[in-house]
């Protein structure tokens, strides 16, 4: 493809996209066909020959559309807000189009500086001291591995370089609470922590760890010859926003000297709200905090913002230092080969640029409160209703509920709360997850997305009240 024929169909897609946005409400918001319908599309072999570049767009819409669950759909309520707003949109086809690659800073200086220009610009919007450094990873999944990482070898005393796990006499401990992400379990599998040596603490009644518990299962683990190594506290949990209290964990993580690893990857994002910051209160404190800036923030996937208050810990467990990646400049810049398992790393950072250039710390703060209001707003209906109930603490904008129709219970209650929400995914006019809570089902609804306004919830209301109806009616 010629830079002549890149532009002709670059203005095609543009407009592809632009149209898809400008019309994505017609869309049902999750995708109903079954498995295989878009292999069953496309062609079991590869062409032979080249296919006019026309032919995409006419697959675009024809095959891989009906495919697509539109996270950017303003009744979009499942999993969490995954924005993907236009501006960062354009920075990410910057990214491709400049299409370098940060092996170190000479090999693209641009790439290694925006990186640290947006990391701070985020620090200070998140109203963190200057005492932490940032780098953009991929996912939540990477940093909280990077942080167990640096923990083993602080813990260990840097065990890597000798023998290795294999060589320490007491096994080392990792606590996270029953509530938080699976991503923790899988982290500590990876690096060679074992499940074994996961403790996962029960939670009160508002779902965040419980500290008591905490303190009586580091205690023990002592007394059996454990040597406890870090405790992941959560900031928004998967399932309902919970908050772990990091001032509580912190004199527990000090006393014992734990590293204290917060996941705070969506609900981080309602940091750049001074009035919210009361729930992480202690951060300082905190040894790594990983923040997804493109869940609730808007960044289109995936530019995963990991802080740490003192970066040699990371770069002492990550760096590589090959003869062909020296230069003389070295010793005057970062080289973020050295910050995180990958080698080399996209220019990720134009998307988050392009995003707080222009949108503006107000326009961002601006479009989080609406999202929180908007969740009061239907707290506050739901609260009226009878057989309706709401399963835990609203403080951003996730509601868990849970419709109890009268003597409805047990297998029966679990039977209409799938089959309600169920029905309401495959009518295709809002998404939402169900999931468990304290061993029981109930659904999840997350608002966040960009084009959500209090109209969209407002009918979303609506939606639930008339499908637990017709589901109840079936019942009778």
């Amino acid at each position: 493809m010629t830079p002549e024929e890149f532009k002709k169909y670059g203005y095609e897609i543009i407009d592809w996209i632009a149209n898809y946005r400008s019309n994505i409400s017609d869309y049902p918001v999750m995708s109903t066909i079954q498995p295989g319908a878009v292999k069953e599309g496309l062609p079991e072999n590869p062409p032979e020959n080249p296919d006019p570049f026309e032919s995409v767009i006419q697959d675009l819409d024809k095959i891989i559309i009906p495919g697509v669950s539109h996270w950017n759909h303003p009744n979009n309520f499942a999993y969490f807000p995954s924005n993907a707003t236009l501006p960062s949109v354009l920075g990410d086809l910057l990214c491709s189009g400049i299409g370098g690659i940060g092996l170190n800073w000479q090999s693209m200086p641009a790439l290694t500086e925006v990186e640290e220009v947006v990391c701070d610009w985020m620090r200070q919007m998140l109203g963190l001291s200057s005492d932490w450094e940032g780098v953009i990873q991929d996912t939540a999944s990477t940093s909280t591995l990077v942080a167990l990482l640096c923990a083993r070898e602080q813990t260990s005393n840097h065990s890597q370089i000798n023998k290795g796990l294999q060589g320490g006499k007491s096994p080392l401990i990792i606590y996270s609470s029953t509530q938080s992400h699976s991503s923790v379990k899988k982290a500590a599998l990876l690096a060679g922590f074992g499940l074994n040596n996961v403790r996962t603490i029960e939670t009160d009644e508002n779902f965040a760890m419980d500290i008591h518990l905490l303190k009586e299962a580091i205690e023990q683990d002592i007394k059996k010859g454990f040597k406890p190594c870090a405790v992941i506290a959560t900031i928004g949990t998967t399932n309902t926003t919970a908050m772990d209290s990091i001032s509580d964990i912190l004199p527990l993580a000090e006393e014992h000297n734990l590293w204290l690893h917060v996941d705070a990857a969506m609900a981080g994002t309602a940091m750049i709200l001074p009035e919210y910051r009361w729930m992480w209160d202690g951060i300082e404190g905190a040894d790594s905090i990983v923040i997804n800036s493109h869940k609730w923030l808007g960044v289109v996937f995936d530019c995963s913002l990991y802080y740490m208050r003192d970066s040699e810990h990371l770069v002492r467990v990550m760096s590589t230092n090959p003869s062909y990646l020296q230069t003389s400049k070295d010793n005057e810049v970062k080289n973020f080969r050295d910050w995180g398992i990958p080698l080399g790393r996209r220019f990720r950072a134009l998307k988050l640029w392009c995003l707080i250039k222009e949108q503006g710390v107000s326009g961002l703060q601006e479009r989080i409160r609406e999202d929180i209001n908007n969740a009061q707003w239907l707290k506050e209906q739901i609260e009226k209703e009878p057989q309706w109930d709401i399963l835990a603490p609203v403080t951003l904008q996730t509601i868990c509920v849970r419709h109890t129709p009268p003597g409805l219970k047990n297998e029966l209650l679990e039977k209409h709360t799938l089959q309600w929400v169920t029905d309401i995914n495959n009518g295709g006019t809002a998404y939402l997850t169900p999931g468990q809570l304290n061993g029981k089902w109930m659904v999840r609804i997350s608002i966040g997305a960009e084009a959500t306004t209090l109209k969209h919830v407002k009918a979303l209301w609506i939606t639930m009240k008339s499908a637990v109806n017709k589901e109840s009616q079936g019942n009778l």
